[in-house]
Parts: structure tokens; C-alpha cells; sequence
């Protein structure tokens, strides 16, 4: 069982940025890929970003390369997500997920979600 709790989000203006962070709990958490993913106002949810589980992979949706990293730190059992250069269209809850092993671009290969964090980028 992995229990994650995302922080982090809040409002700022576009072309700023903000750092979101996942605790998990549980002992294997390195072992488990770990993914981002976003759901919009009237949107479906969404990939961002993931990767694998000594973060040796990273994968970013077409949206965000270039201006999203993620990144981790199996010593601390956390993940963040560090958004630079925000957009309006960037705003969304975000969702930290959590897979056995290979990590996906899937929502529904994950076996576990936070609760989410709210961004909200103001134009």
C-alpha cells in the first residue's frame, strides 16, 4: 500500500512558477514508477509527466517539455514536480499517482492517487 499526499499548489500569475511535491508513504517506494497527471475545469484527466522508479526514465506530455521536470528522491519518498513558465491553460488540479515498477503516461495503469493540488495561473 502507498499512501500520497501532494502540496504545493496555489495561484500565481503566468509565466511564474511553482514546485509540487508528493510524500509517499510505504516502505518500497522506490520501487514504484511514479506519474503527474492534471484535470482541468470540464476537462478529462491528463499525463504530464512520470518516471520510473530510479528516475533514470522521465516522460513529459508535448504540453509541458521543455518547462516542467520531474524529479525524485527515493530517500525522502517524495516526488516534485517543479513547473516553470506557467500558462493559463496549465490550470488544473494535479494529481501525484503511484505504479508498480515501470512507470506510464496511462491514468489507468496507476494503482494508487493523492488527493490532489490546486494551480491556478491567472493570465
Amino acid at each position: 500500500q502507498v499512501q500520497l499526499v501532494e502540496s504545493g499548489g496555489g495561484l500565481v500569475q503566468a509565466g511564474g512558477s511553482l514546485r509540487l511535491s508528493c510524500a509517499a508513504s510505504g516502505r518500497t517506494f522506490s520501487s514504484y514508477g511514479m506519474g503527474w497527471f492534471r484535470q482541468g475545469p470540464g476537462k478529462e484527466r491528463e499525463f504530464v509527466a512520470a518516471l520510473n522508479w530510479n528516475g533514470g526514465s522521465t516522460y513529459y506530455a508535448d504540453s509541458v517539455k521543455g518547462r516542467f521536470t520531474i524529479s525524485r528522491d527515493n530517500a525522502k519518498n517524495t516526488v516534485w514536480l517543479q513547473m516553470n513558465s506557467l500558462k493559463p491553460e496549465d490550470t488544473a488540479v494535479y494529481y501525484c499517482a503511484a505504479r508498480w515498477f515501470p512507470a506510464t503516461s496511462r491514468a489507468s495503469d496507476y494503482d494508487y492517487w493523492g488527493q490532489g493540488t490546486q494551480v491556478t495561473v491567472s493570465s
